[in-house]
């Protein structure tokens, strides 16, 4: 499968996507959205990847969205439009319900469009060099792909106001402190630490976690009642819980 705008890898149980515009600090264009919707997409539907890793080319993870793709569209009313804002929400809602847990490795400047994104990924791991801003304040937009909701519920209301009413840059480590991310590494120690947390969750059941993140994230978008509803009455396929337990057993002989 060839791309464009995007690295494709698929070894071991991990498919690993890397947006590839360096030159542009890997600016988001409608071509390099699209491009990523079909690799997360074939992700999903092959048995054989159990994670989904989506980082970045270079010193961004993504500067946010490529303005000069728009060419002479007019933004009105503050909003990017159709052209961007169909593909954009296309790769959010397939991170969020392929059953595999996708991993954002932020291994720089990760940037508006860039971090709706992210927010749509089930984990996030930085690079102690990452640095995260909502700058659609800055250039007179209005956020259309699920920030003015994803983000309070990341980092709690009154940080997320901060972050986008002053349209300022947050480190890392303080992503870190409020909860934007897992957690913040050094830059020359993020693969590996990727690779282990990818490795940790390709040894559980791939049905069970298929099942949690989708409870996870329906749930988490009605109230606690409405959630606990839901996970009482879901029905999952598990297949491996037998296996499992006969192992569990063997062990305690």
């Amino acid at each position: 499968m060839e791309f464009e705008n995007l690295k494709y890898d698929k070894k071991d149980g991990i498919a690993k996507i890397t947006i590839n515009r360096p030159n542009v600090m890997n600016a988001l264009t409608p071509a390099l959205l699209k491009e990523m919707k079909v690799a997360v997409e074939d992700a999903g539907k092959d048995t054989n990847v159990r994670v989904v890793i989506i980082t970045g080319m270079g010193r961004a993870f993504s500067a946010g969205v490529d303005l000069l793709s728009l060419g002479e569209i007019k933004l009105k009313g503050g909003a990017v439009g159709p052209v961007l804002d169909d593909p954009a929400r296309a790769v959010i809602d397939i991170i969020q319900t392929i059953p595999k847990v996708v991993i954002a490795a932020v291994n720089g400047y990760c940037i508006t469009g860039a971090l709706e994104i992210v927010l749509g990924c089930d984990l996030i791991v930085a690079s102690e060099n990452a640095k995260f801003g909502d700058t659609h304040t800055r250039w007179g937009l209005r956020p259309s792909w699920g920030m003015s909701q994803r983000l309070p519920r990341k980092i709690g209301l009154l940080k997320a106001k901060e972050m986008s009413f002053t349209a300022e840059l947050i480190t890392a480590k303080e992503a870190e402190r409020i909860g934007l991310v897992n957690m913040a590494v050094a830059a020359d120690k993020m693969e590996y630490i990727v690779q282990q947390l990818a490795e940790k969750i390709i040894a559980n059941s791939a049905d069970a976690i298929a099942a949690y993140k989708y409870l996870y994230n329906h749930g988490m978008r009605g109230t606690l009642e409405n959630g606990i509803e839901l996970e009482a009455k879901s029905k999952f396929e598990i297949n491996d819980t037998e296996e499992r337990l006969e192992k569990f057993r063997k062990k305690g002989t």
